[in-house]
This record gives structure tokens, C-alpha cells and sequence, in this order.
């Protein structure tokens, strides 16, 4: 689920580096904070994997085409969170001192409100315009349900006007404090709809030892003891905060910095390490490969025997939260000749289960042991915590090319996942990540097939969630959502469709061959609120999901589908089937939002020749092709499959 930070023009930049900050450091791996502009607030659709909408301090009145949106969502059951904000409530509709609608040409509509059905009255968030009351100063708070704040960063002059504790859908949270005395409102919590809104006049996402709330604490000659103190409780005050409006917050420390990766191998091919090295150190041997240095990342490599003291530093150092710019080098244990970490050294992910789930899996789908090179799996990078996967490999050119293929690099934690476009993926413990590094030759592969990738890698995912090792006949809910994520349908009314994965495939060409990198991300033992594949379990089943045993399931159910795929130069027709029974779509209507009037089409399939996703009108006397049928591109449209729309991006 998504937490989206608005950062329109409107917005004081330094208020949304510090929200951005604060919800991350605080809701991170459990949620993706990301910031969203005035334009994708109107034009996307944003809604439906929203947990929470937060606007940071503004310096004017926030008008916007999204504002009816914004109500309806949380109308409908979503959560709003404004920071240094007054409220005026108001059954009077709008009140003049925030906009006299009367005198302008600006619709009633663009004004950031939010109308309680029960009351009749209007909830409406006061941003203090420009040329109002600029200056910073410290204010003092008393939380209903907390210790007293001493200090508080506040820019200008906010409060909320005209909540009571009276009335049924109002709660306030906390009251100024001036000489001892309880002053106005600075925090409320409003009930509309199904949903809850907070607003808070005082700025707590400012923390109190930065810039700019510092240099007020220090003007007015506040102890250090007193900020530590006062920054302790603001803190307190964000995650309560949270928790309000419906959001969980890990407990368990989070790990913040980069763990040093190991490169092992099966233990039935104790060569590949070796071969691997050789490769990145030609012409030298491998034995004396000790840095690397690409584009993105410089690497140092270590033999396992003389790891022991840079696990433990690393270990000591992985909680502290440091800039990423200092995330240098990454550090790669080489495990050669067969040997694995012991299992303190990979606490969250069991090497020796999964090079033997590996053999296991392919004897059980009669996929032959590869000796040359040699079997997807076979070689494995894995770290507990990597910054990612995808980008270890892809935005390192030169290593990536030098690396003998197939390879997998799997971690048990991402500090910066990626997914599709600007998305992120958020790797929480209990999530499977790997990417997957392999090599064609354009002269024996046509370029336009690798299209088709994606969907036989999703396809993979899809079955090996179905096989024994993994969850057997329980994993029946999850499907394909066109074209690169994996849902599973649990059945509990609207929302009942959740993704718990997706498919990231990169491609770099040179010299007459292709690198395609393929990162997978799955949900596996994931608890709420992310959801999961166990959540798909029965309390009383006696499966025993692991994450060991899905990922090797996965990488032999790819591998089967691999080899006949690219002996059948691309061709999608041996698996087209398979792959729309395992689908979320056939004769789905949705609404083709690329046409004027927007248009009613139902899919149909996807392309046998460029993958596209074929759809047919409803309506007759509009078609895109003589044949009636409407293609579409998976990269040239943003599909909300599961709102019903299908729009240009």
C-alpha cells in the first residue's frame, strides 16, 4: 500500500522533505511513501492502493481539479493527514475569511474541503495564504492523550476553528499551551464518511535538531536536554498520529544500510564461483579479483575464510541510518569451491535448502541438471540486505556484461526495490525478491519477442505458487493481472483482488547479443497489512511455505518454460493457453479512455506477434483495425484493469 505525500506547487518544500522523511523513517518496510504531483492526483489512479493522503505545510490555498476526488476518497473509507494547517468548521458551507467563492471565477469544486453528512457541515483545511504570517516560532502543546510538548515548530499562525468536542465526529487532539493555560485547538481528528481526517496547525514533521526548527530552539536558549526530551515526544506524536488514522507500524528494528552479499554456487558445481570470478577479473585469475568499480556501484570482493570481522561490523553498523551516498563500497563474500556461509552468517534465507529444493524441484519436472554453462539457480548472489537487485545488475553495464550467465541475485531484504515506471517495491520481511540475469543471442533470437518475457516469467510465478512444494491446490485465488502482476483473489467482497507481486524485465543490447535482467518480487510470508501467499492458508493446513522452496520452485517452473521458449525463437503459442487460464481478465470490460467519446471494449487476449492486449468495441462503427480489434501496448498506456479503465499516460 501506498502513503502519498502531495508535493504541488502550493507545498513548502522544506515541510515535504522532512514529511517524506518522517513517514519513511517511521512506516518503511511496511509501506511506500512516495510523493504525488497536483497532475497525477487528478489524472491517475491513485485511490485505490492509497492507505493514507498527507498534504505538508502550504503556502497558499490549495485549489485543485483533484479536490472532489480527494473527498470522495475519503468518503469512501480513506484516511487524510494535513500538516501545519488550520481547520475552519463550518455548517455555513464556506466561510469568507478562507474564500469568498462569490467574488472569483474559481469553481467551488477546486477548494479542498470535505463535507460531514451528518452534521452538514463542511470540514475545510486552512493553508495560510501568501503575505499572512511567515515567521517561524516555537509553540508548546498539550496532547489529550500524551505528555505535555514543550516545543513545536510552527510557520505562521494556525488553528482550528470551531471543533468541539461536542459534536459527534469531532475529536480533538491537542490544545496550545501559553503560561500554563490551555489555549486553541492545534490537533483534531474528524470522522466523514467512512473515513478520518487529521489536521494538525502545529508542524510536528519538522524534528527539532535540524534546520529550521534548530535555530529557533537555539534563539530561544532551550537546553539540549529539554530538545532531546521535546524531540522524543514529537516523534511519539507522528507514530500516534498514524496509528489513528489506521496504519501499522513495524516494531522490530529496521535494517537501513547495505549487508555484504555472498557468491555461492550448487554444491553438486562447486566450479561456477570460480568461472564467475575469472570472468570479472580477466585476464588476471579470479584468486586475485579484490575491486571492481562501474558507473554505479564499486564492489570488493573478500574470501569467505576472512569474512568473519566485516559480517560482524556490518551487522553492528546495518540499523543506523546513514545518507545512501556513503552505501560504498558493496562488499561480496566469494564462497569457492562449493563452500556456504554457515547459517548464523544467513540467518533469513537457508543457501543448502535452497540449492537442494533446486535439485529436487527439477528431478520432480524432469528438467535435466545443466552442466554447460550451467542451470537457472545454480549460481546465486544473495544478500540480506541489498539496495537492489535489479540495479546491482542493470545500472552496472560493464560488470553485468562480464558476468557468466544465468545468474540470481536474491536478497532477503531491498532498500530501494524497484518496480515499474517511478514505482517502488516495498521488501519487508516475508518478501521473496531476486532478479534474474540472462543472455541471447540476437542472431538466433528476434529482438521484438522479448516482449513475451514478462509474461512467461509471470506465468512461472503463477505455477509455482500451485505446485506442493509451495502452496498445492490453496494457491488456486492467484492469477495474472496483465501484463507484470500477481494477484490473488481472496474472495471478501470489493478489494477482494490484492497483488502480492510483480515483474520488472530490463534489456540492454550490445554486440549482437541482448542481457535481460528479470526482477520478481513475491509476497510470501508477509503479515498484514501487506498481503501474502500464507495469508491464503487455512490455520489448520499443515503446508510448510518457506522461502527456500518458492523461489527454487519458480526458477525450475522458468527454467522448463525458458528452454522451449527460446528454441521456439520467442514464440508465446505453446504457453497462450496456460497463460489465459491463469489470467484475471477474459471478456473484462473496461473503458478505453484513449478515445473521444471514451470507449467500451471487452479484452479478448493478447497478441500472438508483439504481445499487445487485444480488445474488441462493444459498440459497432468504431474499431482501431480493419478487423475490429483495438492493440494496445503495454508500455504506452496506464492500465487500472481492476477500476475498469485503461488510459493514455
Amino acid at each position: 500500500m501506498n502513503v502519498l505525500v502531495y508535493s504541488g506547487p502550493e507545498v513548502i518544500q522544506a515541510s515535504l522533505d522532512h514529511t517524506l522523511t518522517a513517514l519513511r523513517s517511521t512506516l518503511l518496510p511496511y509501506y511506500s511513501v512516495q510523493p504525488i504531483s497536483q497532475p497525477a492526483l487528478v489524472s491517475q489512479p491513485w485511490q485505490a492502493t492509497c492507505a493514507l493522503l498527507v498534504f505538508p505545510g502550504c503556502r497558499d490555498i490549495v485549489l485543485s481539479k483533484a479536490a472532489v476526488s480527494i473527498d470522495a476518497y475519503v468518503q469512501a473509507g480513506g484516511f487524510f493527514l494535513a500538516l501545519g494547517t488550520g481547520s475552519h468548521y463550518s455548517s455555513r458551507g464556506l466561510d469568507q475569511g478562507i474564500l469568498n467563492i462569490a467574488s472569483t471565477s474559481i469553481s467551488k469544486d477546486m477548494l479542498l474541503r470535505f463535507f460531514d453528512k451528518a452534521s452538514g457541515s463542511y470540514i475545510h483545511p486552512s493553508f495560510h495564504p501568501s503575505g499572512f504570517d511567515d515567521t517561524y516560532r516555537a509553540v508548546a502543546i498539550q496532547p489529550v492523550d500524551g505528555e505535555r510538548i514543550d516545543i513545536m515548530f510552527q510557520s505562521g499562525a494556525s488553528e482550528v476553528v470551531g471543533a468541539d468536542d461536542g459534536k459527534r465526529n469531532v475529536r480533538v487532539l491537542a490544545r496550545y499551551i501559553e503560561n500554563d493555560v490551555e489555549g486553541p485547538v492545534a490537533g483534531v481528528l474528524y470522522t466523514v464518511g467512512r473515513g478520518k481526517i487529521i489536521l494538525w496547525a502545529s508542524s510536528p514533521e519538522y524534528p527539532l535538531t535540524e534546520e529550521p526548527a534548530s535555530s529557533i530552539s537555539m534563539a530561544a536558549s532551550v537546553t539540549p536536554e529539554a530538545i532531546d526530551i521535546a524531540e522524543s515526544r514529537r516523534r511519539i506524536l507522528m507514530k500516534n498520529t498514524l496509528l489513528l488514522l489506521g496504519l501499522q507500524i513495524p516494531e522490530e528494528a529496521t535494517i537501513c544500510r547495505p549487508l555484504p552479499q555472498f557468491l555461492t554456487s550448487h554444491f553438486v558445481k562447486p566450479h561456477i564461483v570460480s568461472l564467475i570470478t575469472n570472468s570479472i577479473a580477466a585476464p588476471k585469475p579470479g584468486t586475485e579479483l579484490s575491486a571492481f568499480e562501474d558507473s554505479n556501484d564499486k564492489f570488493r570482493f573478500h574470501a569467505l575464510a576472512d569474512s568473519g570481522a566485516l559480517i560482524r561490523d556490518s551487522r553492528r553498523a546495518a540499523t543506523t541510518r546513514t545518507d545512501p551516498s556513503t552505501w560504498q563500497p558493496k562488499h561480496i563474500i566469494v564462497c569457492t569451491d562449493g563452500q556456504l556461509p554457515d547459517r548464523e552468517q544467513t540467518p533469513l534465507f537457508d543457501l543448502g535448502l535452497f540449492f537442494s529444493a533446486l535439485s529436487s524441484a527439477r528431478k520432480k519436472d524432469a528438467v535435466a541438471e545443466a552442466d554447460e554453462p550451467w542451470g537457472i539457480g545454480d549460481a546465486l548472489l544473495y544478500g540480506e540486505a541489498v539496495t537492489s537487485t535489479q540495479t546491482m545488475l542493470d545500472k552496472n553495464a560493464r560488470f553485468m556484461g562480464l558476468l557468466p550467465t544465468p545468474l540470481v541475485s536474491l536478497a532477503s531484504h531491498q532498500l530501494a526495490g524497484r518496480g515499474r515506471g517511478a514505482n517502488v517495491w516495498l521488501s519487508p520481511s516475508g518478501c521473496l525478491q531476486f532478479s534474474l540475469l540472462l543472455r541471447l543471442s540476437l542472431a538466433t533470437f528476434p529482438a521484438n519477442k522479448l516482449v513475451f518475457v514478462q509474461y512467461l516469467f509471470a506465468l512461472a510465478v503463477v505455477e509455482a505458487c500451485r505446485d506442493e512444494s509451495v502452496l498445492g491446490e490453496a494457491a488456486s485465488p492467484v492469477r495474472l493481472k496483465w501484463p507484470n502482476d500477481i494477484y490473488a483473489d481472496f474472495g471478501d467482497g470489493e478489494g477482494s483482488k490484492r497483488k502480492i507481486g510483480g515483474i520488472l524485465v530490463n534489456t540492454s543490447f550490445a554486440g549482437g547479443k541482448v542481457d535481460i535482467v528479470i526482477g520478481s518480487g513475491l509476497n510470501v510470508l508477509n503479515p498484514p497489512p501487506i498481503t501474502s501467499l500464507s495469508q491464503l492458508l487455512s490455520p489448520d493446513d499443515d503446508h510448510h511455505l518457506s522461502m527456500e522452496r518458492t523461489a527454487a520452485a519458480i526458477l525450475v517452473k522458468f527454467e522448463k518454460m525458458w528452454s522451449v521458449f527460446v528454441q521456439g525463437r520467442g514464440s508465446f503459442e505453446p504457453f497462450m493457453d496456460l497463460y489465459l487460464r491463469r489470467w484475471m481478465h477474459s471478456d473484462q470490460l473496461v473503458t478505453l479512455t484513449t478515445s473521444v467519446p471514451h470507449q467500451t471494449v471487452r479484452i479478448m487476449g493478447i497478441t500472438p506477434d508483439h504481445g499487445l492486449l487485444r480488445t474488441l468495441p462493444e459498440s459497432s462503427g468504431w474499431s482501431g483495425s480493419s478487423e475490429g480489434f483495438i492493440d494496445l501496448q503495454p508500455d504506452g498506456n496506464s492500465f487500472d484493469l481492476m477500476a475498469g479503465m485503461i488510459k493514455t499516460k
